[in-house]
């Protein structure tokens, strides 16, 4: 587990507004909170590894950048983070609920333990962090959301079944919130990218995969492009023509035909 830390590089020009990044230290979180950062936003960057946040916080001189390191798989890592915001009196105008991981495997020959920590991270934190903040955006008649879930969301994943199954939740509460939010000057954005130029893959175990050798984005344009959404209010983002097209079409197919497609992406290219 890792113990909570704190930092604040304060900057006293910076304007009000705070955004919260969860899964900052890298990938898309990382290029999210630069371009906050570039319009002049306030950042609380959420990962695990305080000494990474505290060298990447040295690139935001222009905004005030609050540093908490928590362990978001852990369940009372949430009320920790929003604790200590609370503490120090600092609210939250833009919530990226981003921090997520995969795992790449057949789901009876994967550890438990780590299926649980993906639950826990992709969907229980995500909602719990969700349901802590939003009071207060909907008292001020003002705020964002951003649930990062993936084009997984759109059908099942063999061979990455949880994490599959986490983001079909992300989508689904995301887009139910919105319609309960209507009205009241609140959105919630669900951001779904698909394969990524991060260190997603690595991590899932997944490199090889045929997704990911055909079919990646570049980080930079595939954040802009979500960062764009939000900003404009948009319920559902989906970065890039193919993953627009592959979203679509799988709504339409047969779902154990659905269901093959995805897990052949998934296959790993043999030796």
């Amino acid at each position: 587990m890792v113990a909570p830390a704190y930092f604040a590089a304060v900057n006293p020009k910076a304007a009000s507004r705070t955004a919260l990044v969860t899964g900052a230290s890298s990938g898309i979180g990382l290029e999210l909170a630069r371009l906050f950062a570039a319009d002049g936003v306030n950042l609380v960057l959420v990962a695990r590894s305080a000494g990474r946040l505290q060298q990447l916080a040295s690139e935001f001189s222009q905004v005030n950048v609050h540093v908490v390191a928590k362990d978001l798989s852990q369940p009372h890592a949430p009320q920790s983070v929003f604790a200590e915001l609370s503490q120090r009196s600092i609210s939250v105008d833009y919530l990226i609920n981003n921090a997520g991981f995969g795992a790449y495997g057949k789901f009876a020959d994967l550890r438990l333990d780590q299926q649980l920590e993906m639950v826990q991270l992709n969907v229980t934190a995500l909602v719990h962090l969700t349901h802590l903040f939003l009071p207060q955006m909907i008292a001020r008649r003002s705020g964002r959301i951003m649930n990062v879930a993936s084009t997984a969301a759109f059908q099942p994943g063999p061979l990455m079944a949880v994490y599959y199954a986490t983001k079909a939740f992300v989508l689904s509460f995301s887009e139910a919130i919105a319609n309960e939010l209507s009205g009241t000057g609140v959105t919630v954005t669900c951001f779904c990218p698909g394969a990524t130029r991060t260190e997603f893959a690595k991590r899932a175990d997944m490199e090889n995969s045929r997704l990911f050798r055909l079919a990646a984005m570049d980080v930079k344009p595939v954040s802009l492009a979500g960062y764009r959404g939000m900003m404009a209010g948009k319920t559902l983002v989906i970065p890039g023509v193919r993953n627009k097209l592959m979203a679509q079409s799988v709504r339409l197919g047969p779902r154990k035909i659905v269901a093959a497609i995805a897990r052949s992406a998934q296959e790993q290219r043999l030796p």
